[in-house]
């Protein structure tokens, strides 16, 4: 972690956050709810006590996802940014909207039992490098519009 705390966003830019603490409990969730609220096979987070997160640029809107937690995001580009449990004294942030998300390693998982019977498999499946999709495609360039992974 920096000098300046470990530091992370959405896509578009309309909100930046920084860490001011060595997140912790970092893991990754099988939970069905995690899955819809990221559609992706699973969720992966990182906890730091409510205090030592600050948002830097815009705020999240937060949708209660059920009648224990609520999950934040980005109101422009909807982006997954944080889960925290009601009343929890820690928030959880999205380890991969961390600009550096090397940074944080999840330790442990939660639900396991559920995870995609087909995820094992597919993380053996052949890979394909961006860039020769994108030829395989004749896609020069992609131009992207996601904001750069700092300020």
């Amino acid at each position: 972690m920096g000098e300046n705390g470990l530091t992370g966003g959405c896509p578009c830019g309309a909100v930046r956050y920084r860490l001011d603490a060595l997140p912790t409990d970092a893991n990754i969730c099988h939970c069905r709810m995690c899955q819809k609220a990221l559609g992706s096979p699973f969720g992966a987070f990182a906890a730091v006590p409510i205090g030592r997160l600050t948002f830097t640029r815009g705020a999240p809107k937060f949708y209660r996802s059920s009648a224990i937690a609520e999950r934040g995001f980005c109101p422009d580009c909807g982006t997954p940014l944080t889960y925290s449990g009601l009343n929890s004294p820690r928030v959880s942030v999205t380890i991969c909207s961390l600009d550096e998300p090397e940074a944080v390693a999840p330790t442990s998982q939660l639900d396991a039992d559920n995870a995609l019977t087909w995820l094992g498999a597919c993380l053996t499946t052949p890979n394909t490098q961006v860039a020769d999709w994108l030829k395989s495609k004749q896609v020069a360039d992609i131009a992207s519009r996601q904001h750069p992974d700092h300020d």
